[in-house]
């Protein structure tokens, strides 16, 4: 039987890196999913929590929750996303109320969607390929939030004619973006990018992949900018086979 998973798109994947969403889809539907993807989905509130709208967020969580409670599993290709749903929400909702405790059934059957594939669906090598070098950036809500530092390895390890480089200080810098915190205190987010970035071209990477929009998203920017010929992708769109491949051979 075909395992039915509805797909948490996320509101950066949606309106910034619908690749990384699509992507995300024929993963799944390439490892004999049913994938779903309900119209009503909107923000899961992060942001509005983030910022200490707590009211704000509550609803947005409330609206999510009544969005997918019919579904048995639920994948987003965030890390961050994924870790306001099964972390943060019992900080929102009363866990002894009817919601709070639809809330703590539907995180259990949330997940990310390198945790999905390699630890629910137990597979590592979905027959990728990419002739360059890879930089990984683990992003701090997949590392700090859901204890994620395996499954996006298992992956990449197993991509074809790669070679995945290792960052320093890969679980100490932070891209910097932090959602509103890269708007409220921009000098100090660029500056954090910026160290991030130079660990990156330092690597001498061909790409840059990561499991999260909005870090990817701060980081494109950033190496624009910095006239860097590293290419920011997300990870789902590597394993898909939507990354070109590099420049310069290796």
């Amino acid at each position: 039987m075909k395992r039915k998973v509805h797909l948490f798109v996320t509101c950066l994947a949606d309106q910034m890196m619908p690749s990384a969403a699509w992507s995300a889809v024929e993963l799944l539907e390439k490892l004999g999913c049913e994938v779903v993807v309900p119209e009503g989905q909107t923000c899961c509130g992060q942001p509005a929590f983030n910022s200490g709208y707590r009211d704000e967020a509550r609803e947005a969580a409330r609206h999510w929750i009544k969005t997918f409670k019919d579904a048995e599993t639920i994948v987003s290709p965030s890390g961050s996303c994924t870790s306001m749903v099964k972390v943060f929400y019992k900080e929102l909702l009363d866990p002894q109320s009817d919601e709070g405790r639809e809330a703590e059934r539907l995180a259990a059957r949330t997940f990310e969607l390198t945790q999905f594939i390699v630890h629910e669906l137990g597979v590592c090598d979905l027959g990728a390929r990419y002739d360059g070098t890879i930089a990984y950036h683990a992003s701090c809500h997949l590392l700090r939030e859901l204890n994620e530092r395996t499954a996006p390895r298992a992956l990449l390890d197993r991509v074809a004619g790669a070679k995945v480089l290792d960052l320093g200080a890969a679980e100490t810098l932070c891209c910097g973006f932090g959602g509103t915190f890269a708007v409220k205190m921009s000098e100090v987010s660029v500056a954090m990018m910026n160290e991030k970035l130079k660990a990156v071209e330092a690597s001498g990477a061909d790409c840059l992949i990561a499991c999260d929009a909005g870090c990817l998203m701060h980081m494109a920017g950033g190496l624009t900018r910095r006239g860097a010929r590293v290419k920011a992708f997300h990870i789902a769109e590597l394993l898909a086979g939507k990354v070109p491949a590099p420049q310069t051979a290796h």
